[in-house]
């Protein structure tokens, strides 16, 4: 088998390439309609464990469903603790300046296809309009209801489009260098799963080799991949990732200037098997992301930002029998930013008992995310309602204000 060929179908791999770790991708717009309050979302592929990230330790069902669980380090309050991989945005927390909406989800169900679950998430619509049909992206529709926007509305950054930000308005592309890398994870994985088999094992070890060329490495074996993933389970450390970086860089730089909304797609959150140590890598990304953007952007324009980080559906309360979650349904939104009034977990808390989960299986959703979008665009941009629930998110309802935005 051509090993290029090969590298390039190891891309895909998985449960789909909509929860591949290597999509990333930044989209931004600018406009002085928006006035000086910035949006940041984030776009999480492959259904993120709300309940890991945030676990309902108060609740006196979640112990069974989750006996293999890493045990969290910082306690919420009111019966949440986030997980030890998040550590270091403790500050932020204490400072208001991180939230959480627990609970919640897309009008998405039952099916749990990343595909179809991230094109609903983006397009921002219900279950009325069949999946993949919309047009634009609920960003992008936002944006048309803005006066005053420049001809240069949107910018897309990075390997791949985002949906959220299609439609109308003009947009432009910027592609940072980007690089081929295999984690330490899949690796090993890759190791595990190829080494019995004659036909792939070497095709498999050619495949490692090119990542490690075209990312200007040094080919690693198993041995040295897993002593990689040791240094990584510093949990909570903020540590640099160099693809990261330069995407975040780019839109501090224009969030510092005219630029009034960036969105990210990062992937990785797919754990179907050994989640203890899966989640720590996307865990460790988002941290980087919201902490390098706190950095990167100063203290006046982070004080007028507010980054939502979204996913298309949770994941199963039960854990399966290889230490991992499958696609579930309620889920966790994160909340950061200096315009945001923080230091709470937002949301309804169903419980888990097998009568309060979803189909006996899943988290039950209490609320739709596309209200937490709506407030926090009418927080920060003064959006009117009525265009929030006909224009930008048709057929949302958005309920009371849960005073997101300071």
């Amino acid at each position: 088998m051509d090993r290029r060929h090969f590298l390039r179908a190891l891309t895909a791999a998985g449960c789909s390439a909509a929860a591949h770790p290597l999509m990333t991708s930044v989209t931004m717009a600018q406009g002085a309609g928006l006035g000086e309050n910035r949006l940041v979302v984030v776009i999480l592929r492959g259904g993120m464990d709300g309940l890991d990230v945030v676990q309902p330790l108060g609740d006196p069902d979640f112990a069974a469903l989750r006996p293999g669980l890493m045990p969290a380090a910082f306690d919420l309050g009111a019966g949440f603790a986030m997980h030890p991989a998040l550590g270091g945005l403790q500050g932020l927390w204490g400072a208001g300046q991180l939230g959480f909406v627990q609970a919640t989800s897309t009008p998405y169900r039952d099916k749990r296809s990343h595909f179809d679950g991230q094109s609903l998430l983006e397009a921002g619509t219900g279950m009325d309009v069949p999946i993949g049909t919309a047009r634009d992206g609920w960003l992008n529709r936002m944006l048309q209801a803005v006066p005053g926007l420049t001809a240069d509305t949107a910018y897309a950054v990075g390997r791949e489009a985002l949906p959220l930000l299609a439609g109308k308005g003009a947009a432009r592309a910027w592609t940072p260098e980007v690089q081929l890398v295999l984690s330490a994870q899949s690796q090993l994985l890759l190791s595990h799963i190829y080494h019995d088999d004659d036909l792939f094992r070497e095709a498999g070890e050619e495949a490692m080799t090119l990542s490690a060329e075209l990312s200007g490495r040094t080919a690693r074996s198993p041995r040295e991949a897993g002593a990689d993933m040791a240094t990584e389970k510093a949990l909570g450390t903020d540590r640099a990732w160099p693809d990261l970086d330069t995407l975040v860089d780019f839109a501090a730089g224009r969030l510092r200037g005219d630029t009034r909304i960036a969105a990210f797609s990062l992937g990785g959150w797919d754990t179907h098997r050994g989640q203890n140590s899966a989640l720590q890598r996307p865990l460790s990304r988002l941290q980087r992301i919201i902490l390098r953007l706190q950095n990167q952007s100063g203290p006046q324009v982070w004080g007028r930002t507010t980054l939502i980080a979204m996913t298309e559906f949770g994941r199963t309360a039960r854990q399966n029998g290889s230490a991992g979650t499958d696609h579930g349904t309620g889920g966790v939104i994160v909340l950061a930013g200096g315009a945001l009034r923080g230091g709470r977990v937002f949301g309804g808390w169903p419980g888990l008992s097998e009568a309060a989960l979803y189909d006996r299986r899943d988290l039950m959703p209490t609320s739709d995310v596309r209200a937490w979008a709506a407030w926090a665009m009418r927080g920060l941009f003064g959006l009117d309602r009525a265009v929030l629930e006909g224009a930008v998110f048709p057929g949302v309802q958005m309920g009371s204000d849960p005073g997101l935005i300071l």
